[in-house]
């Protein structure tokens, strides 16, 4: 599937329009539904394949924060075979009550896949986990940039940010 192709399917996959309050607080006109993208194979896969293109020969480890990151991040690691891990938003109050399922060694250099950034918040948790472990964030990629302030405060809080499309790309104005 091209890059064009996939933004197409993206859209008419998981564009919505009405009144919505994201993650951040945020109202919008329009939502991009994650899972309505996340749960179809052809467009799990070309977003795999996208992925993949930012995992250099440094890239050990590929992350995904629960609950949207988890498909992107094992889809990204299949494409890429390299090993991946889930980082939670929150302990689990049971069995090992970890903040990260899989294996994150110190040393580790992490590409940390994101499924729609809008201001970076659960991200940048995500990549201050990470970090914490003694591991390196090499580059954080979204599917989506809202671009409504992610770039800026993931740049503000140490890290690189791309995005494989923006609101842009998928034609919304708002």
């Amino acid at each position: 599937m091209t890059k064009e192709e996939l933004v197409k399917r993206v859209k008419e996959t998981s564009y919505l329009e009405g009144d919505f309050v994201l993650r951040s607080g945020k109202r919008s006109k329009y939502y991009m539904d994650k899972y309505l993208f996340e749960t179809c194979p052809d467009v799990l896969k070309g977003l795999g394949e996208e992925f993949a293109k930012h995992v250099g020969d440094d890239v050990t480890l590929i992350a995904g924060a629960e609950l949207g990151g988890v498909a992107l991040a094992a889809v990204t690691a299949i494409e890429a075979n390299k090993n991946w891990i889930i980082v939670r938003n929150s302990k689990k109050g049971y069995g090992t009550g970890k903040m990260v399922e899989g294996v994150l060694k110190e040393g580790d250099v992490v590409l940390l896949v994101e499924d729609i950034a809008t201001t970076g918040g659960q991200v940048i948790e995500a990549a201050k986990i990470i970090t914490d472990a003694g591991a390196t964030v090499k580059k954080i990629v979204c599917v989506i940039d809202r671009m409504q302030g992610a770039g800026e405060n993931i740049a503000k809080a140490g890290y690189v940010f791309e995005s494989i499309m923006t609101k842009v790309d998928l034609g919304i104005t708002e």
